[in-house]
């Protein structure tokens, strides 16, 4: 026998067990600290800048050509493309999860520059961009300064703050919003120009000439005849670093008629942008977002670089305050409080539990030593699978403290009923006698508690990923937990038992005499349920029809709305309002939020549609700050309830369309929490009939009562004037159509030039109309083309403009052009109603020749995650079936363990629905933690009803004795580890909507396995056994009864 060995070397054991806490605890302080697993699809962005254009251009001449490269490249899972009429164009490909973003970008990149020579010379000369995607959001800190304009502070905290964070150990980027970096703007004067003849194209020229970096040579450099002994560098000026110095450049000397740049135009410091801004309550901000680095610890990161903020503050200049406006890390520290909260409850109830049990504080101790050994022992399995400290593997620990007593109490518990009938033995030969009747059995449940979740390590993709992390991490603590019961807890029992206990409190005397009369009533019941064969099976009969009924009763979701101490605002004014209406709008709206008690702080961002993901005048996005859980008491102030006060005070605002939403429970997965798709059309429609269609199944949407806020980001009736040349005119003035249209581009438009250095970096110059000349059509009289004659033409002689509508951004997916749809579940619905009804719609509202439905963020995983779980639970069963059908050597007799598994699954979807919450993510991986625990309870009576039968004993007997003997171990085990998970059942505060789905239905699945299954499990152990001996001769003798 394996545990003889430890029995007679208990410090043998101890010292084993120490060296397992030892590594654990060296595990606990190499592991990163984070929310959850790396979850989101590596994504890989490829951005370029084609200023002037529209989005319809963009997408056919920039977008188009990129895609057609880059589709197809390995491990794509989809890729979606937005143009803008800001001149930007961005793709987004996404990738499998668990593939490599490194490898990703490199091919990505590699596609890109094969597409580079089709592009517009325009494009090229911006570059095109290719990068990873950094991964979660650490923080976002938003500065302030009233001394400073938002120009002077975007760069002050780009040239003295975002490096200085970029090193803290952990941080994997830094990015400032808004993109008001320095640039030379050269702000043209077209009358001036036209005064001295010249055009724009003149100017750029002149300036491409002068504001350049030359290379001069050495003066006496080898090989040289001359007699000089040194040599010289040659310095060129090189590139200017002032307006002034640009003021000073010549464009045109004739007849004695010298024009310099400060002539024709100004020229000042300003922004490479001014197309959005940021404000924090209301007051112009610069927001910094910090991403985290692959693998870091979040917590220390967020530590480290608070301190490092702490230390650059002594060098801010006069004003300047820094606001963490964004901190997910706040959630991740509160959640894993209130999971530590949850664990020690935990504990203090198991306590309990085995001190009423086992009445005895010395039985009582040594599981409470074992439970430590196996919880601390597991972080060193999790460093060594290279996991994470994060909720998902906490959730496993927590559940890991009923299943890893339990191995402990089956132990205990057998060797006090071997002291109690067998007054004569000693604590040692009790001890040894114990482990021979449960051995078997510890080994049984481990290598079954194994089987169930090996299997599942293996799944890919978002499901693949919780479902491992949760399953490996229960494997490592129940193998450690079936190695102490083998090893430490015997050597314990025999050291630290003794034969004669103390009278125990009267309460646990009445307890257990309550019990001893339980265990008579079950035995009883079995004994009748086992004479009453056909009533027994018309009674699961109706439970498996339930069962099933519950299964379509309750919603399917991903994973539960967490509050998560913040809120997003999403705000549209009217097409083609500009930005300052826009920021007006976000401060109104800033200053109404703020007014409840539950708010900390706003920040918003204008110019910016989080939807779209573009930049867009009229739109803008805000996050609210909401203060700590431990402020806001009681539902009405969690964060749905926020939600739907906020969206009751805004919904009706006369100046914009804004409403609010919770933020997504996994960051990165989805923009807003809701469901995510795409229209593709498939048939060559424009996008005016995409988007009439798009409305169409927006409205209908609208109108289900499962779905709410449906809406599309493709919007065509912005505002647009279509220039027209009139070539017949341009050829009599003697005008050439591309001088007409570079004329155009530097008038409206933002032609880049080339670069300038200050304070050693390298930033941008840019031509553009001063803007008393490009307010108004009008204005296209002002400006002048120079004719091949030297004359100069108003550009309305030779081109005109005319009002029109059309799209500000211009969406594809998978290369086809596609309207964006985004909605959220109605309260009372759930994520998988809402991604079933825009089905119906979609396929009720539009043909299927001319557009395809292609899901995105954390719709597309669940689309493709169902099933998942079924898969899960059948390959758990399949593999439980296997392994006890190889250690019995018999293939009826596991068939008796599995039965135990339906009940559980039917009190779980009960709990469940009785609570109202979903089968989600959480849901399905408790629905594989009951397969190992209900199969638990049955191998304990089916391993000794075997016992029995072999002893002589017929089949009736050995199922009741079987069910009499193991009742208290398995009630005993069974409460203990309900009470160990009840905790997570009335959690509250941040992360609790995880919990709540994971031990309701866990609690559920335990008290329907304890209460109903085992009466059911002797019963079917006599009929198979019965079966197996009358067909396959197996067994000891045939059946008296």
């Amino acid at each position: 026998m394996f545990s003889r060995f430890f029995i007679n070397r208990p410090i043998f054991a101890t010292v084993i067990s120490i060296i397992i806490v030892i590594a654990g605890f060296m595990g606990i302080k190499g592991l990163p600290i984070e929310e959850y697993p790396s979850l989101t699809p590596p994504t890989v962005s490829v951005s370029a800048t084609y200023s002037g254009a529209d989005a319809q251009t963009i997408a056919d001449s920039v977008a188009s050509a990129i895609e057609d490269q880059i589709n197809g490249v390995e491990n794509m899972l989809y890729m979606q493309s937005t143009s803008s009429s800001a001149g930007t164009m961005n793709i987004s490909v996404y990738f499998k999860i668990g593939s490599s973003s490194k490898q990703a970008t490199i091919d990505v990149n590699n596609r890109v520059q094969a597409a580079l020579s089709r592009l517009p010379q325009e494009v090229q000369s911006m570059g095109v961009t290719v990068r990873e995607r950094s991964g979660s959001i650490l923080q976002v800190v938003g500065f302030t300064n009233p001394n400073m304009n938002q120009v002077e502070l975007y760069n002050y905290v780009n040239l003295n703050i975002a490096d200085a964070i970029k090193r803290v150990n952990g941080i994997g980027d830094t990015v400032l919003i808004g993109n008001k970096e320095y640039s030379m703007r050269i702000w043209l004067k077209p009358d001036k120009l036209a005064q001295f003849k010249l055009t724009p194209s003149d100017v750029i020229s002149q300036v491409k000439i002068q504001n350049s970096q030359y290379a001069a040579g050495k003066i006496g450099e080898q090989p040289s005849k001359g007699e000089n002994p040194y040599v010289y560098s040659v310095v060129s000026e090189g590139r200017f670093k002032d307006p002034k110095q640009f003021g000073e450049i010549l464009i045109k000397s004739e007849n004695g008629t010298v024009v310099k740049l400060k002539d024709v135009a100004t020229v000042e410091l300003g922004a490479a942008s001014y197309a959005s801004d940021a404000m924090l309550n209301g007051k112009p901000a610069v927001p910094l977002l910090l991403f985290l680095q692959n693998d870091a610890n979040a917590l220390a990161t967020a530590e480290a670089v608070k301190a490092k903020l702490e230390e650059l503050k002594k060098t801010y200049p006069v004003g300047l305050e820094h606001t963490i406006a964004y901190n997910p890390t706040e959630f991740i520290t509160v959640s894993i409080d209130e999971v530590i909260k949850t664990f020690i409850e935990a504990m203090v109830l198991v306590l309990i539990v085995m001190y009423f049990f086992l009445k005895s504080f010395r039985a009582t101790i040594i599981p409470m030593l074992a439970v430590p050994v196996s919880i601390i022992g597991t972080f060193g399995g999790l460093y060594v699978m290279g996991f994470s400290i994060n909720l998902i593997t906490l959730f496993a620990l927590i559940l890991a403290i009923g299943i890893v007593v339990d191995d402990a109490i089956i132990v205990i518990e057998n060797v006090e009923r071997i002291l109690h009938e067998d007054k004569e033995i000693s604590v040692k030969d009790a001890t040894f006698k114990a482990m021979e009747e449960v051995q078997t059995p510890v080994i049984s449940i481990v290598l079954v508690l194994c089987a169930v979740f090996v299997p599942v390590s293996f799944m890919e993709g978002f499901v693949g990923v919780i479902q491992k992390q949760f399953a490996l991490t229960l494997v490592v603590a129940v193998c450690i937990s079936g190695f102490v019961a083998l090893t430490l807890t015997p050597a314990l029992c025999a050291v630290m038992l003794k034969k004669q206990e103390n009278k125990p409190f009267w309460i646990v005397q009445k307890f257990n005499d309550f019990f001893d009369f339980s265990t008579r009533l079950f035995t009883a019941g079995v004994a009748k349920i086992l004479k009453h064969v056909i009533i027994s099976f018309i009674v699961i009969g109706i439970m498996g029809f339930a069962t099933y009924g519950l299964f379509q009763k309750v919603p399917k979701g991903l994973v539960p709305s967490e509050d998560k101490g913040a809120l997003m605002v999403i705000t549209s004014l009217p097409p083609s309002t500009n930005m300052l209406k826009t920021k007006e709008e976000v401060k109104s709206i800033s200053n109404a939020i703020l007014s409840n008690p539950n708010v900390e702080f706003t920040m918003g961002f204008a110019g910016y549609d989080m939807l779209a993901s573009s930049l867009r005048e009229n739109s803008a996005i805000s996050f609210i700050k909401l203060k700590d859980w431990s402020e806001r008491k009681g539902a009405a102030d969690g964060a749905d309830a926020l939600v739907g006060q906020f969206n009751g005070m805004l919904w009706g605002s006369k100046n914009s369309m804004t409403f609010v939403v919770n933020v997504p429970p996994i960051m990165g997965l989805s923009m807003t929490g809701g469901f995510e798709m795409y229209l593709q059309n498939k048939s060559g429609k424009s996008y005016n009939e995409i988007e009439a269609d798009a409305r169409k199944v927006t409205a209908a949407a609208n109108a289900r009562p499962e779905l709410t806020g449906v809406r599309t980001t493709l919007e065509t009736n912005y505002r647009q004037f279509k220039i027209t040349v009139d070539k017949e005119k341009a050829r009599l003035f003697g005008v050439s159509e591309s001088e007409i249209f570079s004329t155009i581009a530097a008038t409206f438009g933002s032609y880049y030039i080339n670069d300038f250095n200050l304070a050693g970096k390298s930033y941008r110059v840019y031509a553009r109309a001063s803007d008393n000349f490009r307010n108004n059509p009008e204005d296209l009289r002002k400006i002048f083309v120079r004719s091949n004659e030297g004359e100069m033409v108003p550009l309305n002689s030779v081109a005109t403009l005319t009002r029109s509508i059309g799209p500000d951004i211009v969406d594809r997916f998978n290369l086809f052009p596609a309207a964006k749809i985004m909605g959220d579940p109605k309260p009372g619905y759930t994520s998988g109603d809402a991604i079933r009804a825009i089905q119906e719609v979609v396929n009720d509202t539009l043909s299927s020749d001319d557009y395809a439905i292609s899901w995105a963020g954390t719709a597309y995983q669940e689309v493709n995650s169902q099933g998942t779980g079924t898969v899960a639970f059948i390959f758990g069963m399949v593999f439980v079936f296997l392994i006890l059908a190889a250690q019995y050597e018999r293939w009826l007799i596991p068939l008796a363990v599995i039965t135990a598994v339906p009940f559980a699954v039917f009190g779980s979807l009960l709990a469940v629905w009785i609570r109202g919450l979903t089968n989600d993510i959480y849901f399905e991986i408790g629905l594989l933690l009951l397969i190992g625990l209900a199969a638990k309870n049955a191998i304990l009576i089916v391993e000794f009803a075997m016992q029995e039968r072999e002893s002589g004993k017929s089949i009736f007997e050995s199922a009741v004795n079987a069910a009499k003997l193991r009742f208290r171990p398995i009630v005993m085990t069974s409460i203990a580890f309900t009470l160990g998970v009840f905790p997570m059942v009335i959690s509250t505060g941040a992360g609790a909507a995880s919990r709540h789905s994971l031990g309701t239905g866990v609690v559920g699945g335990m008290i329907a396995s304890t209460t109903i299954a085992i009466f059911f499990v002797p019963m079917f152990y006599y009929l198979l056994e019965t079966l197996n001996e009358k067909y396959w001769k197996k067994g000891a003798k045939k059946d008296e009864k």
